[in-house]
């Protein structure tokens, strides 16, 4: 079941990548048939985690005989989904998720690179365990290692962020292996049309519990506003509407989106020309690992 969820969140992942292409191509045929697409994968998603979660309340062995006039102790079994969970104020009496799988299901909700910090606070909005942000310090590094022994095994990797210039590993950010390399490249204007993807995922994500009569946490709702007072238009009084930060975002998105786009896919043609499989992934080594490496290099 947990290889079937995976497959679902890669092609959540691959349909919010072509959603965005066809909201900047301005295709509204396309755009609606992805939103269906879209919901329909949500849905799917949802059944087959719950599905999984009823497989895992299964009734454990039986206990050891209380003493005589002592009642057994009562057993709780979760049969709501991660965010139903959430949406009630309930923890999850599972075991704990891997922190790879929560740092994707986080990142595919922002729909852009971001930091584990950000990261974190995304998961503990919206899910009902906690991620703690010093546990990603090692987790690039250790998928890389798991791509290099094993290429493409798994259904997705935690990779790097990639700079526009030198296709290094961009500092302190994160990304996933399906996403097209275009939206994994950083340049100078990157960082602000991510935040807006960001704001925009954050918006959708409320939404979608709204709809589905779940009522958002508090935090979740926090991130929201903190996103919604960096960006003009989307705050103006106390109550946060997601769909103004949407309008918002998308309006200002617009502005920086042409330049953005092209930097972005020079960028990516030339990772695709220059680096290996492995390099598209977790980044060019820095300069001076290179020269290091060279013959003749001495420090």
């Amino acid at each position: 079941m947990t290889a079937s969820l995976e497959e679902l969140e890669e092609r959540l992942s691959r349909l919010r990548a072509l959603l965005r292409e066809a909201r900047r191509a301005r295709d509204n045929a396309a755009t609606t048939r992805i939103r269906a697409e879209l919901r329909e994968a949500e849905a799917t998603w949802e059944r087959a985690l719950d599905a999984e979660e009823a497989e895992g309340a299964a009734p454990p062995a039986a206990a050891p005989s209380s003493p005589a006039g002592t009642p057994a102790p009562a057993t709780t079994a979760g049969t709501a989904s991660s965010f139903r969970l959430q949406a009630h104020g309930k923890q999850s009496t599972h075991g704990a998720v891997p922190v790879r799988e929560q740092v994707h299901q986080a990142l595919t909700l922002l729909g852009a690179p971001a930091s584990p910090k950000l990261i974190s606070s995304v998961y503990q909005a919206f899910f009902t365990e906690p991620l703690v942000a010093t546990k990603l310090a090692s987790l690039r590094r250790d998928e890389e290692r798991s791509f290099t022994a094993q290429g493409y095994a798994r259904p997705y990797y935690i990779c790097a962020a990639l700079t526009h210039d030198r296709l290094t590993p961009a500092r302190g950010l994160l990304a996933v292996s399906v996403w097209p390399l275009e939206q994994r490249i950083v340049g100078p204007l990157s960082p602000r049309a991510d935040f807006l993807v960001h704001a925009i995922g954050t918006a959708e994500q409320i939404l979608r519990l709204d709809v589905a009569g779940h009522a958002p946490s508090g935090a979740a709702r926090q991130l929201l506003r903190r996103f919604a007072l960096n960006i003009p238009g989307a705050y103006d009084d106390e109550e946060i509407d997601p769909e103004r930060v949407i309008s918002a975002a998308r309006t200002e998105a617009a502005v920086h989106q042409e330049a953005d786009d092209s930097l972005r896919r020079t960028a990516a043609d030339r990772a695709r020309g220059q680096l290996t499989d492995v390099q598209q992934l977790f980044g060019a080594p820095p300069l001076h690992d290179a020269l290091r490496g060279s013959v003749g290099f001495t420090t």
